[in-house]
């Protein structure tokens, strides 16, 4: 065999080679098999995040639209309390009054409700400036376990007194958050009496969820669906002999107000306010609403 048969045969086994090689890239059944078991035994937990995903993105949706008709819900709030107001000095300055009691009497009630819309915007005008800087906020670590128990004192005989369970899982002793102690508190009860306000049946339940090595405490509030007022509608061209005097006197802000009100209040504090469709440990059979304040936390020693 000369120096050229050689040659040839060193470039054919070169070529078999490369083709081997190459047949072996396209040929996927081994990869294939691999990545079909392992999708195979994840596919339960993927479609099951890829609900919860869903229902997330649906909330949020809703909490965004909600969130756009502010000033609708501003003007509407505050026009029942001024309806009464202006109805009651029209009487007054028509003359209709049976005697001078019955005037001062009117005159009483206007003033009582004039302080009632002052309370209201006093109430909107507090969060706006704390969001534009004009109020600072006094940040500070706060331990949880504290702000909970203290929740639970002036919230617990609210549901008490309409029977409705009331339970709250004591987080780590050692867990703080970084936040305005007043606002922070003010958040919490308000949210907690907005929803035993609107519950017609069923329980409430806080929790706290979280890893140590996240930057943010998660305070979960799980309440019936029916008790989120993310459905709330407002009747934007109702007429004034829509009002009625029930409506008038209760001059407090509505629950889905509030719940606007808590956002952006928990925001300024660099947190989060979210709504979820249902907490993920519930029953698949039940109606809950899952409430998540998020609020960074913080090792007060690091701090110091």
């Amino acid at each position: 065999m000369n120096w050229s048969n050689w040659v040839f045969l060193g470039i054919g086994i070169a070529l078999g080679f490369g083709i081997r090689r190459l047949s072996a890239r396209r040929d996927p059944t081994s990869s294939s098999s691999v990545g079909l078991s392992y999708s195979n035994q994840n596919a339960p937990a993927l479609l099951q995040q890829i609900k919860q995903t869903q229902m997330a993105y649906y909330m949020a949706r809703e909490m965004s639209q909600f969130k756009a008709g502010f000033l609708a819900r501003t003007t509407h709030v505050l026009r029942s309390p001024l309806n009464g107001l202006i109805g009651l000095h029209q009487l007054i300055l028509s003359n209709l009054c049976e005697n001078p009691e019955e005037e001062r009497e009117f005159i009483a009630q206007a003033h009582e409700r004039a302080l009632k819309l002052l309370k209201l915007i006093d109430e909107i005008l507090n969060v706006a400036r704390i969001e534009y800087g004009t109020n600072k906020l006094n940040i500070q670590p706060l331990s949880l376990v504290e702000i909970l128990q203290q929740l639970h004192e002036v919230t617990y005989m609210l549901a008490e007194n309409r029977n409705y369970p009331f339970l709250m899982s004591p987080p780590d002793p050692e867990i703080y958050v970084l936040a305005d102690p007043y606002w922070l508190r003010y958040v919490l009860v308000s949210l907690v009496e907005s929803s035993i306000t609107q519950m017609e049946e069923g329980s409430l339940r806080i929790s706290v969820g979280g890893s140590p090595t996240d930057n943010l405490v998660s305070i979960w509030l799980d309440v019936p669906t029916h008790a989120i007022p993310l459905q709330e509608q407002i009747d934007l061209i109702a007429t004034d002999n829509k009002f009625s005097q029930q409506e008038e006197l209760k001059s407090s802000l509505s629950p889905g107000m509030k719940l606007l009100l808590n956002q952006t209040l928990i925001e300024v504090m660099a947190g989060k306010l979210e709504v979820f469709a249902s907490p993920a440990d519930s029953e698949p059979s039940s109606s809950y609403t899952r409430l998540q304040v998020s609020i960074p936390r913080v090792i007060p020693e690091v701090e110091l």
